[in-house]
């Protein structure tokens, strides 16, 4: 990620936490709690130009009341203080893709907000000689099969690396590198299923994070904020003692099995996953620098979701 597209993201972090708060504070009482990362985003947001600031206002306002109609423990009044916070890197490398918490202490409640700017993208995971993506994703160490068969990948670009070659100086790069790797990444998943049938389940949950939450895109081109919800374990859309949402949210069956996982027609460096339930994803792996590095990147979209993961279009006014 660009560091004006880093600056980007979390700019609209920040306006979204202050639009959230003001719009909460009209209704009840809610604070921001001023952490490091509280900072970096208002840093990022005194970076950008008025326009994009602007632009960034009209999203974060247009996705307000959708979010209070799904979530009225936001809402309800009550004699303790709600409480807003952007959440740390480190905080969200463990299993967390939340960037935005709101929570409540008087009934142990919390919700988060995953917060994108004109990307849908979900996990930027790596792949290297020793990185063990089986124990990281779903439980499982790779098998010996996988490191024997990525070994000469990996020696292949410590090689070059070792040479200062930039990636447009591999004669085939796809060939030697792209196609190989992916080849053996999906083995490994295979396998693995057939070890244990809770993989493609485990794999969802490390792609979108342990926690429900709802993932807020604003898409300025078409000058709307797209709300996702991914209420994989039935948190999200609770009622209070007086409120019932307004916009039900349902709960998200995760996946039991893997139907087709193979490369992307005419793609050398793309493989599509296709699980029951309507999950459908795909992985580009690509070299995230211009010098030969000795892991590789991940762009990992979701192409396909289940039905009872609603997306609602917020128009901007």
């Amino acid at each position: 990620m660009s560091v004006q597209s880093n600056n980007q993201g979390r700019a609209y972090e920040y306006i979204c936490l202050l639009t959230l708060n003001e719009e909460i504070n009209k209704i009840r009482k809610s604070q921001i709690v001023e952490n490091s990362a509280y900072h970096a985003a208002q840093n990022a947001w005194n970076s950008v130009d008025s326009a994009f600031q602007s632009i960034l206002k009209e999203s974060a306002k247009a996705a307000v009341a959708t979010i209070f109609d799904m979530e009225p423990m936001i809402i309800e009044k009550s004699n303790d203080v709600l409480t807003l916070k952007i959440q740390t890197d480190n905080e969200g490398k463990e299993g967390d893709v939340r960037d935005i918490l709101i929570s409540r202490s008087d009934v142990c409640w919390e919700i988060g907000l995953s917060i994108k700017h004109n990307h849908f993208a979900v996990k930027h995971s790596r792949l290297g000689k020793s990185l063990d993506f089986g124990k990281k994703w779903f439980n499982i160490p790779c098998s010996t099969i996988y490191w024997n068969d990525i070994k000469s990948i990996f020696d292949y670009l410590e090689a070059q690396k070792s040479e200062n070659k930039n990636w447009n100086e591999l004669p085939s790069k796809d060939k030697d590198v792209y196609v190989p790797l992916l080849k053996a990444f999906i083995n490994e998943i295979k396998k693995s299923t057939q070890i244990d049938s809770s993989v493609p389940r485990k794999m969802v949950e490390y792609l979108l994070g342990e926690f429900d939450f709802y993932k807020v895109i604003s898409i300025d081109s078409k000058r709307l904020t797209q709300i996702q919800s991914y209420n994989l374990h039935g948190k999200l859309n609770q009622s209070t003692r007086t409120i019932t949402p307004k916009i039900k949210v349902p709960v998200v069956l995760l996946p039991t099995r893997i139907v087709s996982f193979d490369f992307k027609p005419n793609s050398s460096n793309t493989v599509e996953l296709y699980m029951d339930g309507g999950w459908q994803f795909n992985f580009r792996i690509h070299n995230a620098s211009t010098k030969v590095e000795t892991s590789l990147k991940f762009d990992i979209q979701i192409i396909g979701m289940p039905t009872t993961i609603i997306s609602i279009n917020c128009s901007w006014k």
